[in-house]
Formats: C-alpha cells, sequence, structure tokens
C-alpha cells in the first residue's frame, strides 16, 4: 500500500439547537484522534425534522480551523452551485490559513432541490450541474493560483460523485481524492472507469485517493483492497454519538496493511 488508512467524520450541521454541541463534536473527534473533519453543505437537515435546526458550511469551517489543532477539515461536499467560484477559492485559501494549511476543499455538482428552491439557486437537471461544476473547476483552480497570499499548501481537491461520464471525468482532471458514495462491487468498477479517464486526460490514477463511507470494521478491509484508503463516518446531531467513530478508529490503529493481499 502507497497511502496510509485515514479516518473522518462527518459532524453534519443538523438537529443542533446551539452551536456549542457542534464545537463539543469537533473537540471529541479530534481528541479521539480522527484524521478528518468534515461537514456537508446544505441549509436544511436531509433526514428527521425537515425544518429542524441548521448551519451553514463554510462559515463553520472557518471556526473548526481556529479550533482544532491536528486535524484536517472540508465539507463532504461544496454544493458546485452555491457560491461564485472565484469567491469559494478565496474563502478556500483563507479557511486554509486559518488551519495552517489543513483545509481540503471538497465539491460536488450538488443534489438537494430544497436547498436550491428556498436559496433562489436554479435547480436545473443533473445535466446542467455537471456542466456548472465543470466550468466552476476551472474557475476554482485559476483563482487559486492567483490569490495573494497564496494558500499554505496547494490544496487537496476533493470531488464526490460516481457519474460515469461527466463527474468521473472531472475527477481525472482535477481531484486528489474521489468520494465515491459507493458500495463495494461499484466501487471496483468504476475505479476502472476513473483509470480510463484519467489515461485520456494524461494522469496517473494512483494519485487520486480513493474515499467511501465506513463500511463497518468486517468489511473496511475488503474496501482497502479494492483501493479505498480514506473511510468517513456520518454523524448527526444533536447528540453526535460518536461511537462508531471510535469502532473505526480502533479497526484503523490494528489495521495491517499486508492483510489486503488476496481479499476478494
Amino acid at each position: 500500500m502507497s497511502r496510509p488508512v485515514r479516518i473522518g467524520v462527518q459532524l453534519q450541521p443538523q438537529h443542533a439547537p446551539e452551536y456549542g454541541l457542534i464545537r463539543d463534536a469537533v473537540r471529541r473527534a479530534e481528541d479521539l484522534g480522527v484524521d478528518i473533519v468534515f461537514n456537508w453543505d446544505h441549509f436544511y437537515p436531509l433526514y428527521g425534522d425537515p425544518e429542524g435546526a441548521h448551519f451553514e458550511c463554510w462559515t463553520m469551517l472557518g471556526a473548526i480551523a481556529e479550533q482544532t489543532e491536528r486535524v484536517e477539515l472540508g465539507a463532504l461536499v461544496t454544493g458546485g452551485g452555491y457560491r461564485n467560484p472565484d469567491l469559494l477559492a478565496d474563502m478556500a485559501r483563507t479557511v486554509d490559513h486559518i488551519s495552517g494549511g489543513r483545509l481540503i476543499l471538497g465539491i460536488g455538482a450538488g443534489w438537494f432541490q430544497k436547498d436550491y428552491d428556498q436559496y433562489g439557486y436554479e435547480f436545473g437537471t443533473p445535466g446542467t450541474r455537471l456542466a456548472l461544476l465543470k466550468d466552476y473547476m476551472a474557475r476554482i483552480t485559476d483563482r487559486l493560483a492567483k490569490l495573494n497570499p497564496q494558500p499554505v499548501r496547494d490544496i487537496p481537491i476533493l470531488i464526490g460523485g460516481g457519474g460515469e461520464r461527466k463527474t468521473l471525468r472531472l475527477v481525472a482532471q482535477y481531484a486528489d481524492i474521489w468520494h465515491s458514495f459507493a458500495d463495494l462491487e461499484v466501487l471496483r468498477r468504476k475505479s476502472g472507469i476513473l483509470a480510463e479517464h484519467c489515461a485520456e486526460v494524461g494522469t496517473d490514477p494512483a494519485g487520486i485517493e480513493k474515499s467511501v463511507s465506513w463500511p463497518g470494521s468486517d468489511e473496511a478491509a475488503a474496501f482497502v483492497a479494492a483501493g479505498a484508503t480514506l473511510f468517513t463516518v456520518g454523524v448527526g446531531g444533536p447528540e453526535y454519538d460518536l461511537s462508531r467513530v471510535a469502532e473505526a478508529i480502533a479497526w484503523r490503529d490494528s489495521f495491517n496493511p499486508e492483510s489486503v493481499t488476496g481479499i476478494a
């Protein structure tokens, strides 16, 4: 294996009536030993009370950057159409500086229609949202190269999604990390498609980290054998129960990379 196995937690900013509950969850997650703290970029809860408490993504990332010392942080993922892409690049650069170079810029095409309708964005179609993301990725990377001061590091770009013709093409062109939202068999198949796109655009597929949701300790080694090395546990409020995160960290710390050989 050429990459360490890493564990992220997605602290979903929903159903927490006070921000202090999220701040406490961030502290507990870093103390547990997670590698990355993610949130998500929505304006309403995705499950539970649809009108429940919810906080905004990028404001929170600035607070997490200031609060933490070790973990990387980012959105899993930013809605591609929610912000001017040049502004988003500047926001990412700023949070990268606040964190001392720990930001991951996660982005996707967007899908949750209520966000669009309630905040006045055009929802369009999957095709138009992906076309917008394609345009935005070029503008984001161009703006990052122009900013003064420059980011602390080359900010890793995470692209979430699994569309075989368009999304994976963007992953091949721009991403350092691909979050697949896939089960094991789909991950294997789409990894091959991603490799084909990489060959067409001249990038090395081995340079793209594969990210998936935490499948549990019994299945995680099989995902590693399929190429995944970043596992993220989703946790919602208001309790922010980190017991599954602790399970994932314990698995990571006991995992023997040599054991992936021959896993079906």
